[in-house]
């Protein structure tokens, strides 16, 4: 489907920012709870897999290959 277009840095940061954003999706209430831990899960996904379909879009490579 995309190719691989997300370093292994920023790759760290997406499930970082994500693992803190579920958690604090977990601590909140109403719209925040649920923005935390869709946005998150999203960041999360997209590290671990390495793609961010968003990117490839705005054609943005962050992996560092062609």
């Amino acid at each position: 489907m995309f190719g691989k277009n997300v370093g292994s840095v920023e790759k760290i940061i997406r499930i970082v920012v994500g693992a803190l954003l579920i958690i604090g999706g977990l601590m909140g209430q109403g719209i925040w709870m649920w923005l935390g831990l869709i946005i998150g899960a999203i960041l999360v996904i997209t590290g671990l897999l390495g793609t961010c379909p968003i990117w490839s879009v705005l054609g943005i490579n962050t992996n560092g290959t062609k």
